[in-house]
């Protein structure tokens, strides 16, 4: 049965500009800060999201590395062994098994933490740091480096998937600050300072059931579902810390005139937030189920790389 599409209302780009400064983080935290919205989740918090543990379930919130080329995954990551244990390394019969893993810490298909000096917004990164900053040697300011210690706090999942009663948003569609909103007050639950917010629009379950599908724009691609940029005041005043969304949060095609992604510059450039791209969320949409709650302890690790404007990682989530 056909349902209505929620496609996004038009955002100018003058509109854009001045949504850009009003969520502006710069200074609040130094000018040197490289943390950014991560500076909200404070030891206070960390203790209080690890007694949201009572069984002990964990759920991973990443998709498997994909090792083959496929529509959204057009460079995938090359695994090779480079070991084996039929080559014995002594006479006393020790072996290993060794591989080598090479890829890219960006992408529709790898589950990946973003650094702060990833994204741009005219000529600028986040604290107004010159996007000349980061080199083809990398950058040591913003990157992600400075997530060394780790995310960990409380993780809400607010599901607009369940919520409109559907397997997953069609790609191009937008939720609203105000679906949000109302998502919150059917789910019981609330996001506030210092939390972590987990998007789902049921991207990787249409993965899984239509197959892979290049998320670029039409017509090469077909696009995706995410956020209306009307959400990014609302976790600006929420003061929310990180945001960990399957599909990456952009709706796609853009809704602001003449900017595509434009989520991640007010998010990462203008909020100095912590996002991460393209998670699978559909087991952890069983265990919220299952466990009857949303709220949970979310670990995760982004990898400690030099330099780097991303890396891939695996987030978990535990009740």
């Amino acid at each position: 049965m056909s349902r209505t599409l929620t496609f996004p209302k038009p955002v100018s780009l003058e509109e854009f500009d001045v949504l850009f400064e009003q969520v502006k983080n710069w200074g609040r935290w130094g000018w040197d800060d490289e943390r950014g919205t991560l500076n909200y989740l404070t030891q206070e918090k960390v203790a209080a999201a690890a007694k949201l543990v009572k069984s002990g379930r964990q759920v991973s919130m990443a998709i498997p590395i994909g090792k083959t080329a496929t529509a959204d995954n057009p460079s995938p990551a090359v695994h090779v062994f480079s070991l084996l244990h039929d080559i014995p390394i002594s006479e006393a019969g020790l072996t290993f098994g060794m591989c080598w893993l090479g890829m890219g810490s960006h992408g529709d298909a790898y589950t990946h933490v973003d650094a702060l000096n990833h994204v741009g917004y005219k000529g600028k990164l986040y604290n107004g740091k010159p996007v000349s900053t980061l080199t083809s040697r990398g950058s040591e300011w913003g990157s992600v480096t400075a997530y060394s210690t780790g995310l960990v706090g409380r993780g809400v999942l607010l599901d607009a998937a369940r919520y409109r009663g559907v397997d997953w948003l069609e790609p191009g569609e937008a939720v609203t600050r105000a679906e949000l909103e109302d998502i919150e007050r059917k789910q019981g639950v609330r996001l506030g300072e210092g939390d972590i917010l987990v998007f789902r629009t049921g991207h990787h379950a249409r993965r899984l059931k239509l197959g892979p599908w290049s998320n670029e724009y039409p017509p090469a691609g077909t696009g995706k579902a995410g956020l209306h940029v009307d959400t990014i005041p609302w976790m600006h005043e929420r003061k929310i810390a990180a945001f960990l969304p399957d599909g990456d949060g952009e709706t796609v095609p853009s809704n602001v005139e003449g900017l595509p992604y434009p989520i991640h510059p007010l998010q990462l450039t203008a909020m100095g937030m912590l996002i991460s791209d393209s998670l699978q969320l559909e087991e952890l949409a069983a265990a919220v189920t299952e466990e009857g709650r949303f709220e949970f302890m979310v670990v995760g690790l982004p990898l400690r790389l030099p330099g780097a404007t991303g890396t891939p990682w695996n987030p978990i989530a535990i009740f």
